[in-house]
Order: C-alpha cells, then sequence, then structure tokens
C-alpha cells in the first residue's frame, strides 16, 4: 500500500497558475477517492523563485488545496529553491513518519530527471512507483530540453549538474549534535602519523540513530552515499586528510588483509599501507576500530575486529602483513583500540562465548548463563600479545589508561557513539582512520 504520494508542480510555470491549480485540484480529488479508508501523506513540491517568499509561492495553490478534508493533516507544501532542497526535506518528512513505499506524480518530461536525484538521495530502502501528472494544453510550452524526454538516457553532463546540486546543497546545511570531535591517542607520534576516531557529532545525518555524523551507508539504512560523503567531507577537512585518498575496509567479519597497492580482495577486514598521504580506515559500532603504527619502518594500519573478526585474528593478521610487506618488527608497532562494545553491555551465545572462554576465562563474565558478557577488547590484547606484540604498545583505555578516553563503550554513551547492540538495525557507525603524513 502507497505510504505517501508526491507531486512535482517543479518545473511548471508560477506564471500558469489556473492551470496549477486545476491540476494540482484534479490530482487531490482522485487521491482522496482512492484512498478513503487510509489517506496517505501527500507532499506538494513547488519552485520557490529567487527573493519570493515561502508564504507568497504557496498563496496560489491555496484554492486548490481547500477541501479535501480526509487529507488536510497529511498534506503538506514544500516550497525549495532547488529540486534537491525540495527532495530532500520531502525524505525528511518521510523518515519522520517512517514511511518508506512512495508514488510519485509528475510530468512525464521530469521522470528521467527525478530517477537521478531519487538514486543519488535514496538508498534501496525505499520503493518509488512514478504515475504522469497529466500535464494541460498551455503547459506544452514548457522549455524542456530533448535529454530530459522519456525513455531517454540524460546525458552524463546533466547528471554531473545534479550531482554537483546535491552536493552544494548537502554542504549548505548546518551541523547537528554539535562540533565534529576527534578521538586521539597519544601512544601514535603525531609528528608522523595523522590519526583519530570519530564520533556521533558534526555532521548531517538527520535520523536519530544515525545522527549526526554517520560514515556508513548500506541498502539496508536509510542514509543515502551522499549524505555520508559530506559527513567524511566534513572529517577530511576538521582531520586534516585528502578524502578522494581514503580506503576503508570493505567489512566481512573475517582476517582477511588488504595490501594497498596490490590486488584488492573482495572483501576484508584488515588494510595496511607505507605509502604517505593515504587514509586507512575501518568503521566500529561496538566491533572495535583498531590501528596500528610503526614509526621506525613508517608503515600504518587498520582493521575491524568484531567478535568474529576477534576469534579469527584479524588484528594479528594486520600486525604480520606489516611485517612480512614492510619489515616492520613485532617490538616497534603500536597498536590503539577504538570505541567499542564493552564487557558491561556485550553478550554471546552460549557457544560463541566458550572460543572466548578458551582464550583466556576472564573474557568471558557469568559464563553460567545462556548469553554471557564478553570482552571482546581483553581478547584482542590477549590474542595481540601472544603474536608478539609487546603490552605497553598496546592501547586499551578500559585497562591501560582511563584518563585516556578512547576506549569508550560505545553502548553506554548514546550521547557520544553509535551502537548497532543498542540501537538496532538502522545503526550508524563511526569509523577510526590513520595516514602516513606527507
Amino acid at each position: 500500500m502507497v505510504e505517501a504520494v508526491l507531486i512535482d508542480l517543479f518545473s511548471l510555470p508560477a506564471n500558469l497558475q489556473n492551470n496549477i491549480q486545476g491540476l494540482l485540484h484534479s490530482t487531490l480529488e482522485t487521491i482522496e477517492k482512492c484512498s478513503s479508508i487510509h489517506a496517505p501523506c501527500v507532499y506538494v513540491m513547488c519552485c520557490q523563485r529567487q527573493g519570493s517568499e515561502r508564504k507568497g509561492e504557496q498563496e496560489f495553490l491555496l484554492p486548490a488545496l481547500t477541501g479535501f478534508q480526509s487529507l488536510k493533516r497529511r498534506l503538506e507544501v514544500v516550497c525549495a529553491q532547488t529540486t534537491a532542497a525540495a527532495l530532500y526535506t520531502i525524505k525528511q518528512r518521510l523518515d519522520e513518519k517512517d514511511l518508506s513505499i512512495i508514488k510519485v506524480i509528475l510530468p512525464t518530461l521530469r521522470k528521467d530527471l527525478m530517477k537521478v536525484y531519487i538514486d543519488h538521495l535514496f538508498t534501496a530502502v525505499y520503493q518509488f512507483e512514478f504515475e504522469d501528472l497529466q500535464v494541460v494544453s498551455d503547459c506544452e510550452n514548457l522549455q524542456i530540453s530533448e535529454a530530459q524526454r522519456e525513455g531517454q538516457t540524460l546525458p552524463s553532463q546533466d547528471v554531473a549538474l545534479i550531482r554537483s546540486e546535491i552536493q552544494m546543497y548537502l554542504e549548505s546545511l548546518p551541523s547537528l549534535k554539535g562540533e565534529l570531535t576527534i578521538l586521539r591517542s597519544s601512544l601514535i607520534p603525531d609528528d608522523i602519523f595523522l590519526h583519530g576516531f570519530t564520533t556521533r557529532t558534526g555532521g548531517i545525518s538527520y535520523i536519530p540513530t544515525l545522527s549526526s555524523c554517520n560514515l556508513f551507508s548500506s541498502s539496508k539504512r536509510r542514509d543515502p552515499q551522499v549524505v555520508v560523503k559530506e559527513n567524511l567531507r566534513r572529517l577530511a577537512n576538521a582531520a586534516g586528510f585528502n578524502p578522494e585518498a581514503f580506503h576503508r575496509v570493505k567489512t566481512d567479519h573475517a582476517n582477511a588483509v588488504c595490501i594497498l597497492g596490490k590486488t584488492e580482495p573482495d572483501n576484508y577486514d584488515g588494510i595496511v599501507t607505507n605509502q604517505k598521504g593515504v587514509t586507512l580506515a575501518a568503521p566500529g559500532a561496538d566491533c572495535i576500530p583498531v590501528l596500528f603504527a610503526d614509526p621506525v619502518r613508517k608503515a600504518c594500519g587498520a582493521a575491524h575486529s568484531g567478535w568474529k573478526g576477534t576469534l579469527l585474528g584479524v588484528s594479528v593478521a594486520t600486525v604480520n602483513a606489516m611485517v612480512s610487506e614492510y619489515g616492520c618488527n613485532m617490538k616497534d608497532i603500536l597498536v590503539v583500540l577504538g570505541p567499542s562494545v564493552g564487557p558491561c553491555c556485550y553478550k554471546l551465545p552460549q557457544e560463541s562465548a566458550k572460543e572466548f572462554h578458551r582464550i583466556d576465562p576472564k573474557c568471558v563474565r557469568l559464563f553460567d548463563s545462556a548469553t554471557p558478557y564478553i570482552d571482546i577488547r581483553r581478547a584482542t590484547r590477549i590474542l595481540l600479545e601472544r603474536g608478539g606484540i609487546l603490552p605497553e604498545n598496546i592501547q586499551d583505555d578500559s585497562i591501560t589508561d582511563q584518563d585516556q578516553n578512547i576506549t569508550f563503550c560505545t553502548a553506554c554513551h548514546p550521547d557520544k557513539f553509535y551502537s548497532h547492540f543498542r540501537d538496532g538495525a538502522n545503526f550508524g557507525t563511526q569509523i577510526g582512520f590513520i595516514a602516513i603524513k606527507d
């Protein structure tokens, strides 16, 4: 069942007021007749011309909006100066109500354009269907380029213009939930390496569980890639790295490691390099983002270590890659464990807990319960030490230095961090990142 209807009047000139009013009235009439049991939310998208007031732009639509009682409380006119701004505003309304099935009623000549905007601003969570808005004869002379005609692929320059419009709009949005904050470790020398761990503040993601500096997009979440890219751009500006030379691990919850510059695996949870000016990153939203730095051989790495990756030894695999590829000495490698879920909150089924118990009984609390508490950080430290890393070269603030406040429990601090364990399926993601300075 359609949950929302979007009526696109954006491209229709304001001087055709009578035609637009009639068009809108007949369209709303049809929606009301077909939706007598459950009236969907209706959004009317129109253009706010430069220098005009929002109220003035809507006034000419008022005659068409009166009389629709069943839609009255669920109807909103959204005026903006660009299609990107109008559509993003409507997306916010849809997300506030958790709506995902949308019918778009629009002029035929706008359909291909609208699909490009939707592809960039929405994810696979949403379902769209399109219906033609029958433009009356007086509107036939609208100046629509040949490229916008139904059934034709938009030229690449038109798509590029749409991308640029979206990017400019997103860059203009204010940061949410405070300033962008980066946590840094005193263990990693800042004269050689640029590094940090992000928190959830200072981005533009507005959905509560993703707000505000979410740094991961997927087909199962409501944050599109363009929003994540804007969050990353703001992080790069604050941290001082190049977002175009940024490599995030392709998580598989396993132990494969990518050697930057060699053939890239399809999936990997660790990545290493000795190239300057290249930023490596690992995500975390309970899983541990782990950073590695060798100030002697000037090499670095990042790893994503969840409970599966921890048991499979992804951190040790990353260390071993640095040793084999760059000649690093184990005693020189520094390791920092980032914000991650602590043993105070994290539970696993008994069968999985047994694997951690074999590493060290102290990695499991309430072992005899159906879902014991697990300390994936302790397990990671133990495996790293067994692999040859010096204990003093491993930073886990929950043990080594609680004043440093790098290794927070993500589940315990909803104001600072995202947590899959706490927030459920539509969770946000923070990252740990590291680069060798030029």
